[in-house]
């Protein structure tokens, strides 16, 4: 699962997914080119609600899904990622993916876990190609309805990976209970965002649940241009 990542600037995601500045509501910058963590406002793309043909729109909203049976919008339990496999059947994002509300999370660089040191160092990835990354994302529109506020929110999607040659290398090793040692990795839970490629985006945000669905498949490993997180010119 992701926990942290930083957003491109504006003029990049305006660039890369052709967005119009008009789009963009003034205090947006404040959710541009910032490291993010959950419950915290960032932007994403997705295709726009007033729009019956097919545009885009740019949004803030908080990065934890409010579902909709949720009676405040501070959300205490974790909803900042989703299980692709188990999202159809669960009620925090079950209506958002039937309903089609698919979105892209835009980030130039995301940060995973890794422990094969014995402790934890933290591994960056960005881009091989440098341009940003699109991530599958769900969102949702809540209402107050005691103050009529709207607060829209997001979440990522994540997909098992215990047999990419990257990503399961990430995260802390689940441990068997009995003999106190990490279970194989067959038994493992690992877990990687889902990249949209640019030709995809459209499909990905318009098409139909099935069209969605077949999106939703681990990224090529040379994709990637990942390292241990450098702090300062320092690993």
């Amino acid at each position: 699962m992701c926990t942290r990542y930083i957003s491109p600037d504006q003029a990049c995601i305006e660039r890369e997914w052709h967005i119009g500045r008009a789009n963009s509501d003034p205090w947006l910058t404040k959710v541009f080119a910032q490291e993010l963590y959950p419950r915290q406002q960032g932007p994403f793309v997705r295709r726009s609600r007033d729009d019956a043909g097919y545009s885009l729109e740019l949004v803030a909203g908080r990065w934890g899904l409010i579902p909709p049976f949720s009676n405040t919008p501070d959300v205490k339990f974790a909803t900042y990622n989703a299980r692709s496999e188990e999202m159809a059947g669960k009620a925090s994002f079950r209506d958002a993916w039937a309903r089609g509300q698919r979105c892209i999370v835009p980030a130039t660089v995301f940060y995973e876990p890794n422990w094969e040191t014995g402790k934890n160092v933290w591994w960056q990835f960005k881009r091989a190609d440098g341009r940003p990354w699109a991530l599958a994302g769900l969102w949702s529109r809540w209402l107050d309805r005691q103050t009529g506020e709207v607060h829209e929110s997001y979440t990522m999607l994540t997909l098992g990976a215990n047999s990419h040659p990257l990503m399961s290398r990430m995260h802390k090793p689940e441990m068997d209970p009995a003999s106190r040692q990490p279970l194989p990795l067959a038994l493992q839970d690992k877990r990687s965002v889902i990249p949209i490629e640019q030709g995809d985006v459209e499909q990905w945000l318009a098409g139909t649940v099935v069209q969605a669905q077949a999106l939703l498949k681990l990224p090529q490993a040379d994709l990637f241009d990942a390292e241990p997180e450098q702090k300062d010119g320092l690993f």
